[in-house]
């Protein structure tokens, strides 16, 4: 759901290239922060029921690992999806959203855990009631965690393939001739990631050629700590042209 409020943000990464993601709009956070929290109490929900069988024995006992448990589930939960499905909870991902590095550097751990455990505070006075003030009058949409721990929260950018016989002319890709290996690399990409290839792609006339060595040198790089290919297939291969051929890889099997 895209409201009126969507802003436009420019995200400038170290190596000098720009590229626009949208910011997410307040009512769609706030949809996707209630299918989180119908999460969040369905899960303590079910394990107040294992709980209350404890309970039956010890009381003490039983409230102490309820309120132990409700803790970790109502932190962990949003920690945990964000870092393993890359800065989306279910909510998000439902609504397209997701968490990102505001310089355009890879979601660290660390800002994870910051933007998340400052909830409380943007949560002040009642459900989050500071942290929507905020988001809606910062320029990029930013509650207290976000400018906390540099992140902001973004549409998940649409990608539409791009003319391959145009951006990748020959048709041999040296990655493709290990199928197991290209499947692993193309899952582990996200979508941010291959929205910056493309843009790199496609605006590499524009760069200065020092730039433009910098900015492939960059992604291929990445790109090679995902997922290791034999030595053969990456012989006498150009960073520029090992990213094309990660492109071809992400696009033509769309």
């Amino acid at each position: 759901m895209r409201s009126h409020r969507t802003k436009s943000i420019a995200i400038r990464t170290p190596e000098g290239v720009v590229f626009s993601l949208h910011a997410a709009g307040p009512i769609s956070r706030f949809l996707a922060c209630l299918i989180d929290l119908s999460c969040v109490f369905a899960a303590i929900s079910l394990v107040s029921r294992i709980v209350q069988i404890v309970a039956a024995l010890n009381y003490q006992v039983g409230l102490t690992l309820y309120v132990l448990a409700a803790f970790i589930i109502s932190i962990g939960y949003t920690i945990g999806f964000e870092w393993f499905w890359r800065g989306q909870t279910v909510g998000k991902r439902l609504l397209g959203l997701r968490v990102v590095d505001e310089g355009g550097l890879r979601l660290k751990l660390d800002q994870i855990v910051i933007r998340n455990l400052l909830r409380f505070v943007d949560s002040f006075p009642l459900f989050y009631l500071l942290g929507g003030i905020i988001c809606v009058i910062s320029p990029k949409g930013q509650r207290m965690g976000d400018l906390a721990a540099n992140t902001i929260v973004v549409r998940n950018p649409e990608i539409i393939a791009p003319n391959l016989q145009e951006l990748i002319p020959d048709k041999y890709n040296s990655l493709r001739e290990y199928p197991v290996l290209a499947a692993r690399l193309r899952r582990s990409i996200s979508a941010e990631e291959a929205f910056l290839a493309l843009r790199a792609l496609l605006r590499r006339d524009e760069l200065e050629p020092p730039a433009r060595i910098s900015v492939f040198n960059e992604l291929a790089a990445h790109f090679k700590a995902l997922v290791k290919f034999p030595p053969e297939a990456l012989e006498s291969i150009a960073d520029e042209r090992y990213v094309r051929n990660v492109m071809d890889i992400v696009f033509r099997d769309r």
